[in-house]
């Protein structure tokens, strides 16, 4: 379904950029780099066109032209995503539709916990203005400062709170999404219960771009917690840092808002290459997790359920050291520590990556069985192994051996994949969790899935999207 873009015709440039205003339409390299650049560097594009509406009708009147002259469209939120679905091919024959003017924020209902936001929102501005209001949004990521809702919701995006709050697609009640046609499909609902039919927002949120453009949504928000408490504690192994999850689910329930699995190398990396961040400990531990509690009662409720937790860690020897953060200045130096590990791989060298899922309870399993194929396949080959464990979802990256060169290593890059993904395919599990297929993992797709799932997908592009303007090229 692959389409066969040319390059932009001078005439229809003009035609796109007049629905936009010229100021808007961008045309000159140095505007158009940050668009065809991505966090990786591994999907390089081309376009001679970025368009920024500024309404939905703006994106309306772009996708119905582009339909009429069979021009493919590239939606682009913070172009933060890591498997290549916000860029253009290297034909420069597509069009770019950035939402970073579709920017705001257009009703917060606190009887109802909802807010209202425009795809081009930034994820940390949103959850600025929740809590200003008293109120959370809990979805949480490394690039929250620059990511932004219309993104987080076409890749359904997870994150740290995905463990009590589910993922984007969970803190999702309406959509509002421009169809290829241009048609405006208006289901900006508040509804928590709604049985009318088949659940059309579900089609578009995770179908990053393919079936049309996410606009705005009807966002979930949760009252905002009268006391938390961050901890770091330092575990054995990966099968003790699941007893300490059981433990603390069946202490906290609700209450439990994170809890995250790291191994020794990824911090190690963190220590050596970001400026300002210091050990947790003053010895090293082969295993470490970070626990959040939320408490809807009182600050002393979460120390108290925190201290319970660890205590009985402690007790049961599933806990070799911990450290509670005494301040929101120690909160935060704890958090960087997890979220520059993907960040601190890159001096190390070439790293192969996997956002994969298996049953929580298959977590230590997996790690035992993936770390003795990736060493068959390269042997001395680092394992940085980090994630949301309450959530069964593991960054399991692969960084090259100490000293080897960077092209023998990434030679392997379909071997270490196939060798990862069969053993998550043998646990029951998923190998795209969070960051969703774009480029990146489409041919897997359709290696992996039934027929009739692919026959399905490819149903349902169809109908919406007859002449594959959208995103071609990406998931299906």
């Amino acid at each position: 379904m692959d389409a066969q873009p040319k390059a932009l015709d001078p005439g229809l440039v003009e035609r796109f950029a007049a629905i936009v205003g010229a100021r808007h339409a961008l045309r000159e390299p140095g505007d158009i780099a940050p668009h065809i650049e991505e966090p990786r560097g591994l999907f390089g594009g081309q376009t001679g066109l970025v368009l920024k509406p500024g309404s939905t009708e703006e994106v309306s009147q772009i996708l119905k032209l582009a339909t009429q002259t069979g021009t493919s469209v590239v939606p682009q939120g913070g172009n933060t995503g890591l498997v290549g679905g916000q860029m253009p091919d290297g034909t420069g024959g597509e069009v770019v539709l950035s939402l970073s003017r579709l920017n705001r924020i257009r009703e917060l209902d606190l009887s109802a916990n909802t807010v209202t936001a425009e795809a081009g929102v930034v994820l940390q501005t949103l959850q600025e203005e929740a809590d200003r209001n008293d109120r959370l949004f809990p979805l949480s990521l490394a690039s929250q400062g620059s990511c932004q809702i219309g993104g987080n919701l076409s890749s359904n995006a997870g994150g740290i709170g995905a463990l009590a709050y589910g993922t984007s697609r969970d803190l999702c009640l309406g959509v509002e999404v421009v169809l290829p046609t241009g048609e405006v499909l208006d289901d900006l609902r508040k509804l928590k219960k709604d049985n009318t039919g088949y659940d059309l927002k579900n089609l578009f949120v995770g179908a990053e771009g393919t079936l049309g453009v996410i606009t705005a949504a009807v966002l979930k928000l949760h009252p905002k917690s009268k006391g938390r408490e961050l901890a770091w504690a330092a575990v054995s192994s990966p099968v003790d840092a699941l007893a300490l999850f059981n433990a603390a689910n069946e202490k906290a329930g609700t209450a439990l808002t994170a809890f995250e699995l790291m191994g020794r190398t990824p911090l190690e990396f963190v220590l050596k290459h970001m400026p300002g961040t210091q050990a947790p400990f003053g010895e090293s531990h082969p295993w470490h997790v970070l626990v959040e509690i939320s408490s809807g009662r009182s600050a002393e409720d979460a120390r108290t359920l925190m201290e319970d937790i660890l205590g009985g860690g402690l007790e049961q020897g599933l806990v070799l050291d911990a450290v509670i953060a005494q301040s929101e200045a120690q909160v935060a130096e704890l958090r960087r520590l997890r979220e520059a590990m993907s960040e601190s791989q890159k001096p190390e060298g070439a790293s192969i990556k996997h956002d994969i899922s298996v049953p929580v309870s298959a977590i230590p399993e997996f790690i035992a069985k993936a770390g003795e194929a990736v060493q068959k396949v390269v042997p001395g080959s680092r394992v940085v192994c980090f994630g949301h464990m309450g959530d069964g979802n593991l960054h399991y990256n692969i960084s090259q051996p100490a000293g080897a060169e960077r092209g023998p290593f990434l030679a392997q890059y379909r071997p270490m994949n196939e060798a990862v993904h069969a053993v998550v395919r043998e646990l029951g599990g998923s190998f795209s969790a969070e960051h969703g297929i774009g480029r990146m993992k489409r041919e897997e797709l359709l290696a992996t899935q039934s027929e009739i799932a692919t026959d399905l997908m490819r149903r349902i592009k169809n109908s919406f999207d007859p002449a594959n303007i959208m995103n071609p090229g990406k998931v299906i």
